[in-house]
C-alpha cells in the first residue's frame, strides 16, 4: 500500500470508530508494523490533523475534521450499491428514491474506471417478492424519531384486537417482509415494537418525549443483549 493511501486509511479508520483505536488494531487491519503507524500518526499529527492518543488506550479523531477530496475505493463503491439496491427494494418510497438519487451522485463523482461498479454492478440484493405496507407515513415517523417527538396510533396485533397507544419512537427495523417500529409505550410503560402495517391510524404529535432517542436505543440495546444471553444460557442448561 501506497504511503498517502495508508494515511488516507488511518483517517478512515479513525472517523468510523466510536472509540480510541489502537496502533495494533490499526497495524493489523493496514498489514503493516506498529512502527510504520506511529510514524503515519505522527506525520498526519504534523499536518494538523486533530489526532489525540494515549499511552494503552489508543487514538481517536476529534469531531468536525474531513478530507477535502471525495477518494471511494472499488469496495466501498460496491458496498453503498448493495446497501442502496437493498433500500431501494426493502424500504418505504421517499427512502427508496433517497437510495436512487444517491447512486446518480455517487456515479457522477467518482473516477471513470469506477463507475461500471455503479453502472453495471457485479452484486445484486435481492429484490423483495412482496410490497411491504404501512399504515402510517414512515417519513413522518423519522422526522419524528429525530425529533424526539411522540406518536399516537391505533395498532391491531396479531389477534385482530386494537388498542389506543402513545408511543415515543427511537428506532425503525426493516426486515424482508415487515417493517417494525420501536418504541417507549406509555400504555405498557416498557419498550415494545409494533408491526408497520398493523397501524390502523396514527397522529404525529408536536410533544417531545422526555429521553433522547440515543439513550433509548442504547437501553433497548441493553435490555435485548441481556435477553440473549439468558436464552443461550437456558439452552447450554437443557
Amino acid at each position: 500500500m501506497r504511503r498517502a493511501d495508508r494515511l488516507f486509511q488511518i483517517i478512515q479508520i479513525l472517523r468510523r470508530s466510536r472509540g480510541p483505536v489502537t496502533a495494533d488494531a490499526m497495524a493489523a487491519e493496514l498489514e503493516t508494523s506498529k512502527r510504520t503507524i506511529y510514524r503515519d500518526i505522527a506525520d498526519l499529527v504534523g499536518q494538523r490533523a486533530p489526532i489525540r492518543g494515549e499511552a494503552g488506550i489508543g487514538y481517536v479523531l476529534d469531531e468536525g475534521y474531513d478530507l477535502p477530496p471525495l477518494m471511494l475505493t472499488a469496495d466501498e463503491v460496491e458496498a453503498a450499491v448493495l446497501g442502496a439496491q437493498f433500500v431501494i427494494s426493502r424500504a418505504d418510497p421517499v427512502l427508496a428514491r433517497a437510495a436512487e438519487d444517491l447512486l446518480a451522485k455517487i456515479r457522477t463523482v467518482i473516477p471513470e474506471q469506477l463507475r461500471p461498479l455503479v453502472v453495471e454492478p457485479a452484486i445484486r440484493a435481492p429484490r423483495a417478492w412482496k410490497p411491504m405496507e404501512d399504515g402510517l407515513d414512515m417519513a413522518a415517523v423519522r422526522r419524528a424519531i429525530h425529533g424526539g417527538l411522540k406518536i399516537r396510533m391505533t395498532y391491531r396485533d396479531e389477534k385482530d384486537r386494537e388498542s389506543a397507544r402513545v408511543i415515543w419512537p427511537f428506532a425503525i427495523g426493516y426486515y424482508e417482509l415487515t417493517r417494525l417500529l420501536v418504541g417507549w409505550c406509555e400504555l405498557r410503560g416498557d419498550f415494545r415494537t409494533f408491526r408497520t402495517d398493523r397501524v390502523v391510524g396514527a397522529e404525529f404529535l408536536p410533544e417531545r418525549y422526555p429521553e433522547r432517542p440515543a439513550v433509548l436505543r442504547a437501553r433497548w440495546g441493553k435490555i435485548k443483549a441481556e435477553r440473549w444471553r439468558q436464552m443461550m444460557e437456558a439452552q447450554a442448561a437443557e
